[in-house]
């Protein structure tokens, strides 16, 4: 399992929000291409990386800081946040983005979705956004009438690489993950999930490491991670011990 440090990106700064909450901000360092090189250095196998601010416009906002995130590490991205259309993603590929992560656009135009997985294979991953039991776009600020599994469901089976779960009443709360939400979604999906939301301790990072056997291959982690709570290298060496030592044989 993958341990995904976030960097949320807000008029080009590095931030963290509580519950999708835009005016609810802290704000983490003002290049935040250094920090990506930070969580590389700790030994992250990749990043997590949303435009905020294209995520409620509807359109990329913070591409320049995302070019120099690119360019300050050799470890893959996965990018969302404002993703609506098949020339965004084509040009964030472009740029050296690893994934690109689709949410809104899901709920408006199934269709680009399975478009993109077929031009883009193992490169689109979808976010599936969520609370109170119902999908959230548009930044969060919408909700739609469809829950998560019913939207997943609808894409299981096109190409996904990955279906990020975040309950968002969680996010930056520190109130550890919605693990129930997470075993029922990779329970009925052959997609893999990756846990996001509330991640805040090393008992977290475990019993997300106990949704392994259902589908769950990562956990993305933020707030945690800046405010010290969270240490990534001790993160990273509990899921390194549930691996288990390598054979030779």
């Amino acid at each position: 399992m993958m341990v995904i440090p976030a960097i949320d990106l807000k008029d080009g700064r590095c931030v963290r929000l509580k519950q999708g909450i835009m005016s609810q901000e802290t704000v983490y360092s003002e290049m935040p291409e250094e920090v990506a090189s930070k969580w590389e250095e700790a030994g992250a196998e990749r990043i997590h990386v949303v435009d905020l601010n294209g995520a409620i416009e509807g359109r990329p906002v913070n591409s320049d800081a995302i070019s120099r995130i690119v360019s300050a590490v050799s470890i893959p991205i996965q990018l969302g946040g404002g993703i609506r259309d098949m020339d965004t993603i084509r040009a964030y590929l472009d740029l050296g983005v690893s994934q690109v992560i689709l949410g809104t656009i899901a709920v408006e135009s199934p269709e680009l979705v399975e478009e993109a997985c077929q031009k883009f294979p193992g490169k689109i991953m979808l976010a599936i956004d969520a609370r109170g039991g119902r999908i959230a776009s548009k930044g969060w600020t919408e909700l739609q009438s469809l829950t998560p599994v019913q939207l997943a469901k609808r894409f299981d089976g096109v190409g996904l690489e990955a279906v990020i779960y975040t309950d968002i009443s969680r996010d930056g709360m520190k109130t550890g993950p919605n693990l129930e939400a997470t075993r029922e979604l990779a329970r009925s999906l052959s997609t893999p999930v990756i846990a996001s939301g509330g991640v805040s301790s090393l008992e977290d990072i475990e019993a997300v490491l106990a949704l392994e056997g259902v589908g769950v291959i990562g956990v993305i982690t933020g707030r945690a991670l800046y405010d010290g709570s969270l240490d990534l290298a001790e993160a990273l060496e509990v899921v390194e011990k549930a691996r288990g030592p390598l054979i030779d044989i």
